[in-house]
């Protein structure tokens, strides 16, 4: 994950990798970029005094989980995405291949049913149904298959970086 000093001396996550500048990199790690913060390793990586801002963790965690579900709306919108229980069933018994995408507040028994369809395939299962069914313009979506290609390897990529910030370990408060 990089992160940039900005104009006025602000550490800014540069979650796309595009911001000018020279580039801090860290593992996606909670505890990592905590330590980082603790340790003032943006400052001597800097060799300025640099400021970091208190949420940074958790702007950091906002901003992956905001572009995953970008991704995941892209791949909808480019026709790279079916949504709803029968559909994706229809589709996995057609296709069995995809990435699988289940909201992580739905019902065990349907994820179960789809999940035995594809044994081996991944599953993203960190979004709730209202963050999805709003990445594609609907009240909430639960199940969703995204075929194989670019898009679901750069949405599995993305969403390992969001795990790293998925610890909900309460010592990690930068006050």
């Amino acid at each position: 994950m990089r992160f940039v000093v900005g104009p006025d001396k602000v550490v800014v996550p540069d979650i796309l990798e595009r911001l000018p500048g020279r580039g801090f990199w860290l593992k996606a790690s909670r505890h990592i970029v905590f330590n980082a913060c603790k340790e003032n390793v943006f400052s001597r990586s800097a060799r300025t005094s640099v400021t970091v801002p208190e949420d940074l963790i958790e702007l950091v965690e906002r901003l992956l989980r905001q572009h995953c579900l970008d991704i995941f709306g892209l791949a909808c919108r480019a026709g790279q995405m079916v949504g709803g229980y029968e559909k994706v069933r229809s589709v996995l018994l057609a296709e069995n291949s995809g990435v699988l995408v289940f909201a992580s507040d739905g019902a065990e028994d349907g994820k179960n049913k789809i999940s035995r369809l594809l044994p081996d395939n991944p599953i993203i299962n960190c979004f709730s149904g209202s963050e999805l069914g709003a990445a594609i313009g609907m009240g909430r979506l639960v199940h969703a298959v995204i075929a194989p290609g670019g898009f679901a390897e750069k949405l599995l990529g993305e969403t390992s970086r969001l795990l790293g910030f998925q610890e909900n370990d309460p010592i990690y408060k930068l006050k």
